[in-house]
């Protein structure tokens, strides 16, 4: 076990709100706010319209900025997908991967996180890797086998590099 102490990180995760206007608004506020601040990372997740506001308008402060999601290839014929290397190009620092409506309402399986957690760690991005058990699951107290499922499927099969 390593003795490194992580930076606690405070994400927030904007959804479908937000235009860019709306994001340069909201950031010419919150940044002023959080200055200071330096107990924690601050990581944002604007919708993808708004990431190139985002990062332009939070240059030079502490807040890093997250895409949504994240393709596992770098290029191709996947419409409405965006890869890794797009996202650091515009700036971003963070992805966040298998959040609980994509696993929901698009299908994303532990298989398609894990490999999209790969894909945002090739391309120098770092990942926000989201486990967790829908309503129904805790309902029925199945929450330990869910998170058993995603860690094994997915995050125990990262090598300890990555």
């Amino acid at each position: 076990m390593s003795d490194i102490q992580r930076k606690p990180v405070m994400a927030g995760n904007w959804k479908m709100f937000k235009t860019a206007d709306e994001t340069r608004q909201f950031f010419e506020v919150f940044t002023g706010l959080i200055r200071e601040v330096e107990y924690c990372e601050v990581v944002i997740a604007p919708p993808f319209t708004s990431l190139s506001t985002a990062v332009e308008v939070t240059n030079g402060s502490p807040i890093q900025i997250a895409a949504q999601n994240v393709h596992w290839e770098s290029q191709g014929a996947f419409t409405g997908e965006v890869s890794g290397p797009m996202i650091r190009a515009i700036g971003c620092s963070h992805a966040i991967v298998g959040h609980s409506e994509r696993r929901q309402y698009f299908g994303e399986s532990d298989k398609t996180v894990f490999k999209r957690t790969t894909a945002a760690l090739e391309c120098g991005l770092t990942p926000i890797v989201c486990v967790g058990e829908r309503l129904e699951e805790r309902e029925t107290g199945t929450t330990e086998e869910v998170l058993a499922r995603q860690f094994s499927d997915g995050l125990s099969l990262l090598t300890a590099t990555q």
